[in-house]
């Protein structure tokens, strides 16, 4: 929450906290952050992440009662990136795959449901000659 309202740094901008790790003896964190942006808007915003640091650990310690405030590290996230670009890749792949498949289920919808009394293959029309021939 101090990270998006409360840091002045005009670096610091379109971050969001990914997760967090925290050592085992509670005296460092590992800050994962994401930043929508060129690489370049990613390290500076990384640097104003470091020089801010300071002010962040000292909100941490207003909320926090531990014996030590834990020294903030950031590390860039970069799977919410990743993720995007999957599913931008994606979309351009699915629609092309899908209305095959929209065109096979249109063609079996229009044979209709099977009749009662008649074998699973025969059908009116063309397809009938094919069923009988192999009947």
């Amino acid at each position: 929450m101090a990270i998006l309202t409360q840091v002045r740094d005009p670096r610091v901008q379109g971050v969001t906290v990914t997760g967090v790790e925290m050592d085992p003896d509670m005296r460092a964190a590992t800050v994962h952050v994401s930043v929508m942006g060129s690489p370049a808007k990613e390290e500076l915003a990384l640097k104003g992440l470091a020089s801010s640091a300071g002010f962040l650990q000292a909100q941490v310690a207003e909320r926090i009662e531990t014996r030590y405030t834990p020294r903030l590290k950031f590390k860039l996230d970069s799977g919410v990136k990743r993720s995007i670009e999957i599913a931008r890749v994606l979309s351009e792949v699915m629609p092309a795959s899908s209305s095959g498949a929209a065109n096979e289920s249109a063609e079996g919808a229009a044979a209709g449901p099977p009749v009662p009394g008649e074998p699973a293959g025969s059908m009116d029309g063309p397809n009938r000659e094919k069923t009988e021939e192999h009947a």
